[in-house]
């Protein structure tokens, strides 16, 4: 398709909406369809407000914008690169992190639980001091939590040394680096000894088959971060081994697990696991209190 034939901003969504319809791309890093996802890489690439579609849609462009959006719609169906790492930013809510093939684009659904302070399992937010991540990655949720708890020091923390550079680089971007502290660990194994209010994490947590059949996109991400062995739960159980010894009393323990939930319940069947809803159900994020499981 030549540059030519196109003149304008709708021109060009019309273009890239059935271009990545024809291409059956994967949408699950920010966008759900094709013409939301065409629709933010155009204005992206056009340095256009991202919330303001329809002032531009017959703007006329001049050719070099053109051809910069073409050359991002073809890698997007060529090379089924994520939109995230095209445009290098990941949003969760109102928060914006930048991102590159160092890390898993951001999506959580434990970022939805943060603004109301884990209500009610978190019941006092105003005491929560000490508040950990585990698998942290770009360090989207310690960014979130710091401003959900104001008082609490975070510690963040990732096997990865290429994930925690990209989390250092979003922490310094919200001048976070007194409160957010940054280890490069296998879990817990180089933690300083303190106790936590709060542990979270969105661990590594696929499932060998559905490793197997994974989307293109996917396979774009460091599958480190993706993967939880046969049942998912390798990381997840040594999550929760360790949690009861550096929870306070009263805190509580929050895990995601996507889809894994029978996974989950096989891999704890002495453990009342507390399924949390959120906008995909009740079958995502499980919580444990500090009491549970110092009574194992």
């Amino acid at each position: 398709m030549s540059p030519n034939s196109f003149l304008t901003v709708r021109d060009l969504l019309r273009y890239a909406t059935t271009r990545f319809n024809g291409a059956a791309l994967f949408f699950g890093h920010g966008s759900s369809n094709a013409f939301d996802e065409a629709a933010y890489l155009i204005l992206h690439t056009l340095k256009l407000p991202l919330d303001k579609l329809d002032p531009f849609l017959d703007a006329r462009l001049l050719p070099d914008e053109i051809d910069a959006v073409l050359q991002v719609v073809e890698r997007r169906c060529t090379d089924r690169v994520p939109a995230a790492y095209l445009t290098n930013e990941a949003w969760l809510g109102d928060y914006r992190f930048y991102v590159d093939e160092r890390v898993i684009v951001p999506r959580s659904f434990i970022a939805e639980l943060i603004p109301e302070q884990l209500a009610p399992w978190v019941r006092d937010a105003d005491a929560v001091r000490h508040v950990l991540d585990l698998c942290t990655g770009s360090g989207c949720l310690p960014i979130m939590l710091a401003d959900a708890f104001p008082d609490a020091a975070i510690d963040a923390v990732d096997i990865s040394a290429d994930a925690l550079a990209v989390a250092r680089r979003n922490v310094e971007e919200y001048g976070l680096q007194d409160r957010i502290t940054l280890h490069e660990s296998d879990l817990y194994s180089r933690l300083p000894q303190r106790s936590y209010d709060l542990i979270i994490s969105n661990p590594p947590y696929v499932n060998a088959g559905s490793m197997a059949t994974l989307p293109p996109e996917y396979l774009r991400e460091p599958q480190l971060a993706l993967a939880g062995g046969a049942d998912g739960m390798d990381l997840v159980r040594k999550i929760v081994a360790g949690a009861g010894e550096r929870l306070t009393p009263g805190g509580v323990l929050v895990v995601e697990i996507g889809n894994e939930r029978a996974f989950a319940e096989a891999a704890f069947p002495d453990l009342e696991l507390t399924w949390v809803s959120t906008s995909a159900g009740d079958d995502m994020v499980f919580l444990l209190t500090a009491e549970q499981l110092q009574q194992r």
